[in-house]
């Protein structure tokens, strides 16, 4: 049976390479500076195997079970062949031991429950389903460790067996095989951007008045020990777990990035404001009420996104789509990435407004959508977490 990717922000540098591993996908583009045209190519969507990571066990860099990580890959033709898209799954966040031991239990634990993947949206090889990137060589790298990548520890599991909390060595060591697969084989004159997708998370008090997406982020970042993947000169003046949220990390990038992101994140309404399923347990008499403080907390939530966004706003060569859509996660989706009833920012897809930021065919690609429900192209037919 096939895997159907739902989900890939903490920064690493890695021989020239800037990548933000985040809860929900990140992509890391790299391509020759000159792009040739080519004939579009007819090729048929395909499973893509899984490769286990070579040497896993002796570098350390394994996945919460102890197993092997694994990616998939599948090869560039043509004028894309050279060119290489890296998409970091994303999955959530374990932050304590009981979950970590439960999601060992899975393929965001480990390998031995991971299959297949079906390579579609931004990771197809069908030029009108993916135009831009159809012909690269596309690298889907499996999450499993539970911390965006960052994490470099151990922990008992619950049956006394140990928690292996590896994801820094993990995409240390996937990077160094890819390299000798024809990574390194890029020129030097590359342009390396990274596109985050749902990914900007932000510390909001929920309808019990407490921080809970602070109290998740705070578990994962000090069980997990991703102190080594956080910005530096954020560690000197903030608590680490500051330092874990996307407002800190964006102000450490250097590599232009594109932040595609819903102004309402399904993940994040049920996980920051409802505490989780707070509003449905609500019984008749208090509906009302609460749906007026609901309205309050969404619309506090709303002004806090737009603000801390400022700061990838003012980046040179950063892009931007923001829509008001009720959704989590884009890319992955053809009814959301690239189709007839595709959320539109200033006309376009975003499939169309990622083209157009990488490659430059707009100087400015920031579009940041009005208050809900102002866009007609958000559909009800959307993906919700």
């Amino acid at each position: 049976m096939a895997t159907e990717l739902l989900r890939p922000l903490v920064l690493r540098h890695r021989r020239g390479l800037s990548v933000i591993a985040a809860a929900a996908p990140l992509l890391v583009l790299l391509a020759a500076v000159d792009f040739p045209c080519s004939p579009v190519a007819v090729r048929s969507t395909e499973l893509v195997e899984l490769t286990l990571l070579a040497g896993a066990r002796e570098k350390g860099a394994v996945c919460l079970d102890g197993s092997p990580p694994g990616y998939h890959l599948q090869r560039g033709f043509g004028s894309g062949a050279h060119n290489w898209l890296v998409y970091l799954q994303g999955g959530g966040w374990c932050n304590t031991t009981e979950s970590c031991s439960k999601r060992k239990m899975t393929e965001l634990g480990s390998s031995k429950f991971m299959e297949a993947v079906n390579f579609t949206r931004i990771l197809s090889n069908r030029h009108h389903e993916n135009p831009d990137f159809y012909d690269w060589n596309i690298v889907v790298m499996r999450y499993c460790d539970g911390a965006s990548f960052a994490g470099d520890a151990e922990g008992q599991d619950l049956d006394g067996t140990k928690l292996f909390f590896r994801g820094l060595r993990i995409w240390e060591a996937v990077i160094d095989e890819l390299m000798g697969k024809g990574l390194a084989t890029a020129k030097k004159e590359v342009s390396i951007k990274c596109l985050s997708d749902a990914g900007f998370f932000i510390d909001v008090k929920d309808l019990s008045g407490e921080r809970s997406m602070r109290l998740l982020c705070s578990g994962v970042v000090h069980l997990q020990n991703v102190r080594e993947a956080l910005p530096k000169n954020c560690l000197t003046k903030k608590d680490p777990t500051d330092c874990f949220f996307a407002a800190e990390v964006t102000k450490s990038i250097s590599t232009p990035t594109f932040i595609l992101n819903p102004d309402y994140d399904s993940w994040q309404m049920d996980h920051t404001l409802e505490s989780h399923g707070q509003v449905a347990k609500q019984t008749s008499e208090t509906a009302v009420p609460i749906k007026l403080k609901c309205c309050m907390v969404s619309l506090t939530y709303w002004k806090k996104l737009i603000s801390e966004l400022k700061v990838a706003e003012e980046k040179k060569d950063w892009g931007l789509f923001i829509d008001s859509c009720f959704t989590h996660c884009q890319t992955p989706f053809r009814i959301s990435w690239n189709s007839q009833i595709s959320p539109r920012l200033g006309n376009k897809t975003i499939a169309e407004a990622v083209g157009d930021w990488y490659f430059g065919r707009k100087e400015e690609v920031k579009q940041i959508d009005c208050e809900y429900p102002c866009n007609p192209t958000c559909s009800s037919s959307l993906p919700t977490a």
